[in-house]
């Protein structure tokens, strides 16, 4: 699936030499992001994606159909025990409804339209087992914000999670579909849940009331229209014929647990999903809000806005809040226009928006101004997500931001029974998750040869981010994401605008005199959004390369298949954080509260043993061994990334 990126990837397919889409069944356009734009120029984006769409006899939705992983589920293309990519960094959600559903990016759609196959290094395995029954009032965004906060060490970054546990069967799939959609925040490739006899009985309801529909009112004299071509008895019934499971005594690479009976409303942030903390201590801090969103692919079905809709009902939006709802489908807001929820949001004076992704990426109306503070029901709250970098953003369940809303404070709401929660201090988790190891490399193995055009060394002074979970949104912001027409020129000027203003000038210093960056961060670098720009603006800018003690995949992928050479090694990290950060403490700046430091070292590194040194003029300070970058990673940098070696693969002679 491609959304308002489709036109971008449209180019990346041109450029490719392609003439036509290996497999017209295989894509999905749906648009959602912009979906408030109504300027001219957008709206011809949005039309040549369905020319070019129909040309090609892909399935389109346009503007208003809703948000495109609401759409794949209810539209069957993300159904059980299949695999399911998107150019989205959400597409985890997938995985609430028995999908193993995970991201890829533009350049990698680009390569699906063309060959029909993309890459996927299958990840480590985690099972997280859910336990017990949840107490009234809380939820499976809950369930997301807490596992969030509680195992916020890496606990889960870049491996897929099987959700198993006796706690699962009281989950509704919408519940699931949330917790799912945020493993992602979580730091997850996938989280997906079981096949199971609720998740079957959801779909027979869905065919049963799409054949109801089908056929109200039909003549019997007339034909019977054709059954769905993705939700119909007869699909369903090989799921339930053939179940898919984990074989017996299948070993995973960590356990983790939550018991749900433990659990309390939990609020994420400010500013970050790491942060968690349980609704009733929160409350005690009176906060006071100044916008609440009920939108976005986490928390905007059906159940959602009825939730919210219990919350305000007879009442009105606090005086000085601004409560902004879009429904996460056409299909969604037609149900809950019929229910009376959307109205009762409405009538306590909630502001409307068009089925989309809106204020959740950061575009259009209501976002968050210098200053404001927000509590939303979406799945992110970086820095300037939503807004103004100087903002303050919170997440929780459709009810807690309701009643917030109402009442002008974060809080619960009336009919939540604080005295009938779990009294216990925090709830009861476990990890048996093995001590993690050094991402360098201890072989005593012969170097392998480099690649043919690789750079025998990368190098240059160093720029260090003292900061783990340096994401997306701070590399490369949002509002410029959809501008298609952007150059790379503009992306380096723009780059890490959210994290530190001054980087991309200080980049550019070096690069006036003749040299390239060489940027050093925490943990879990580039987590976030499947945006390809993050990779492509630090390149264009002139960082070469970016070394992490960890990094998040989608960024690490975006990467590989732009140029932008990663390499891991903590042991540097853990020098520059000592030496450099405030207190030595990782992700918390530096010593004098910079943002970005300038140390005055270089670094270079042999590419082929993976040997980094580190001097200081002509003084060499440490020597550090990194897992050299393979022949594969190398070959792509070579082709100019995986858009040059796609060209170059079909313009080869031989079978296709």
């Amino acid at each position: 699936m491609t959304h308002d990126n489709t036109g971008p990837v449209i180019s990346k397919f041109k450029s490719l030499g392609a003439t036509r889409i290996h497999n017209p069944h295989q894509p999905v356009f749906t648009i959602d992001h912009d979906v408030q734009n109504k300027t001219s120029k957008n709206l011809q984006k949005y039309a040549s994606i369905e020319a070019f769409g129909r040309t090609h006899g892909i399935d389109f939705y346009g503007a208003g159909r809703g948000i495109g992983h609401q759409v794949l589920v209810e539209e069957g293309y993300a159904f059980p025990h299949t695999l399911v990519v998107a150019s989205d960094s959400h597409s985890n959600m997938y995985g609430g409804v028995g999908c193993v559903g995970t991201p890829v990016v533009r350049t990698d759609a680009a390569a699906l339209w063309a060959t029909g196959k993309t890459w996927w290094q299958v990840p480590r395995m985690i099972e997280v087992e859910l336990k017990g029954k949840l107490a009234p009032g809380v939820t499976g965004k809950d369930i997301i914000v807490a596992l969030c906060g509680l195992f916020n060490k890496d606990e889960v970054l870049n491996a897929a999670i099987e959700f198993h546990g006796d706690g699962i069967e009281a989950l509704g799939i919408d519940e699931r579909l949330a917790v799912a959609n945020m493993t992602t925040e979580w730091g997850a490739l996938a989280g997906v849940f079981p096949v199971d006899e609720p998740l079957l009985d959801w779909y027979k309801k869905a065919v049963d009331k799409m054949a109801l529909r089908t056929f109200s009112g039909a003549s019997s004299s007339l034909p019977l229209p054709p059954k769905h071509p993705r939700l119909n008895e007869g699909r369903l019934n090989s799921i339930r014929s053939n179940p898919i499971r984990p074989d017996n005594g299948a070993e995973y690479s960590s356990h983790l647990s939550l018991d749900l009976s433990t659990l309390v409303p939990y609020v994420s942030g400010p500013n970050s999903v790491k942060v968690a903390t349980a609704l009733p201590k929160l409350a005690q801090e009176n906060i006071k809000i100044n916008k609440a969103y009920l939108v976005s692919c986490t928390n905007a079905r059906a159940s959602d806005l009825k939730a919210a809709a219990q919350v305000v009902k007879g009442r009105k939006i606090a005086s000085g809040v601004e409560f902004y709802v879009a429904a996460a489908s056409s299909k969604v807001q037609a149900e809950a226009e019929k229910s009376g929820d959307w109205g009762a949001l409405l009538s306590a004076g909630a502001k409307p928006l068009p089925a989309g992704c809106g204020p959740c990426i950061g575009l259009g109306t209501g976002l968050l101004e210098p200053g404001e503070v927000g509590i939303s029901a979406t799945n992110r709250n970086y820095k300037g997500r939503m807004g103004s970098p100087q903002a303050q953003a919170y997440l929780a369940s459709p009810a807690v931001v309701a009643a917030s809303a109402i009442r002008g404070v974060i809080c619960g709401p009336d009919s939540l029974d604080i005295n009938a929660l779990p009294q216990n201090e925090k709830p009861v988790f476990t990890s048996s998750t093995p001590t993690a190891t050094s991402g360098a490399s201890t072989s005593t193995s012969p170097a392998e040869p480099l690649v043919e055009g690789f750079p025998r060394s990368f190098g240059g002074p160093i720029m260090f981010a003292p900061q783990d979970n340096l994401n997306t949104d701070g590399i490369y912001p949002g509002k410029y994401t959809y501008q298609d027409d952007i150059t790379l020129e503009r992306q380096a000027e723009v780059v890490m605008e959210n994290y530190d203003p001054a980087f991309a000038k200080a980049v550019s210093d070096v690069r006036s005199s003749g040299k390239t960056t060489v940027l050093v961060s925490g943990y879990n670098f580039g987590t976030g959004s499947s945006r390809e720009q993050a990779a492509t603006a630090l390149k264009a800018a002139g960082v070469p390369l970016v070394i992490a003690g960890s990094f998040g995949d989608i960024f690490k992928r975006n990467s590989i298949n732009n140029g932008l050479v990663c390499m891991e090694c903590p042991e540097l990290v853990a020098d520059l954080t000592e030496k450099y950060a405030k207190s030595g403490a990782r992700g918390s700046g530096g010593i004098n509260g910079e943002l970005t430091v300038q140390p005055e070292w270089e670094l270079g590194v042999d590419m082929q043993s993976g040997k980094i040194e580190v001097k200081q003029g002509d003084k060499i300070l440490r020597e550090y061994q990194t897992r050299p970058v393979g022949p594969s990673v190398q070959e792509l940098w070579v082709c100019g990334g995986l858009e040059g070696y796609v060209r170059k693969s079909i313009a080869a002679p031989g079978p296709a």
